[in-house]
């Protein structure tokens, strides 16, 4: 029987968070730690979507694996955050069974076009063909999957330095991107203020790009973990935000037993 795959995160974005239509901005968290059961934890805690990150987390390519099959029989969307734009990586955790995918440091409208190739199949890309083998078409299970590759896969860029700032606008535009994803904390840093994600400069930085991004019709998403900035955010015009992270949470959670229970000198 053939098998039918979920919905991707685009589909996600266009079902919950236009403007005007009741929707709401989705809500999620970073699965930074590698751990399948923490992974399957957090797809059951009610939140809209998942990041399992490849770029600073401790996930390789069968530890992302594990957490996809971990995740799976649950609502939220996952997005894998690739460690940058690199094609091959890019195809592995594409035929591993990711349908949504998160490019980082992308500054130009050229790299989103490249990002864009690497997840399409040609003659429009050059991801690689070997559906028969892998997960991602559920070893040719799911109904003419390469002819309908595209549509399996949404595709989100991170912008995170004052150059790609400047250029979301651009990159927003460049046919096959899904969302454009802001990154606080590197975009500080590209302007001499690392450390400092909640500096005006900084802020005022973010807004411009969520706002750039929307003027070109594409959908814009943000990350902070200060619940009145990200609530700022989203009445910005952000349609998707990260709010949170497993590893954070933990470390947090545990200090704050700590404090209680256990007796400073």
């Amino acid at each position: 029987m053939p098998f039918q795959l979920k919905a991707t995160f685009r589909e996600a974005l266009a079902g919950q968070s236009r403007a005007g239509d009741g929707g709401r901005p989705l809500a999620g968290m970073w699965v930074s730690s590698g751990s399948p059961l923490v992974a399957e934890i957090c797809a059951g805690s009610g939140l809209d979507w998942l990041l399992v990150d490849m770029e600073h987390g401790p996930n390789g390519i069968e530890g992302v694996l594990r957490q996809l099959q971990a995740t799976a029989a649950y609502p939220p969307s996952v997005v894998v955050r690739v460690p940058g734009l690199l094609p091959v990586t890019i195809k592995q955790v594409l035929d591993l069974g990711a349908q949504n995918l998160l490019v980082p440091m992308i500054d130009t409208a050229e790299q989103a076009e490249a990002a864009v190739r690497a997840v399409r199949y040609p003659p429009r890309g050059v991801r690689g063909v070997g559906s028969s083998l892998a997960r991602s078409a559920r070893w040719n299970r799911v109904e003419d999957y390469l002819a309908h590759g595209d549509e399996h896969v949404s595709l989100l860029l991170q912008v995170e330095s004052a150059a790609g700032v400047r250029n979301a606008g651009e990159i927003a535009a460049v046919d096959g991107v899904d969302g454009v994803f802001v990154g606080p904390s590197d975009l500080a840093a590209s302007m001499g203020l690392i450390g400092q994600p909640s500096h005006p400069d900084v802020v005022a930085a973010v807004l411009h790009a969520l706002e750039t991004v929307r003027a070109a019709g594409t959908p814009a998403g943000v990350n902070s973990f200060d619940p009145a900035q990200a609530e700022a955010y989203l009445a910005a015009g952000a349609s998707f935000a990260l709010v949170g992270a497993d590893v954070a949470l933990l470390a947090r959670g545990s200090e704050a037993l700590a404090d209680r229970f256990v007796a400073r000198g």
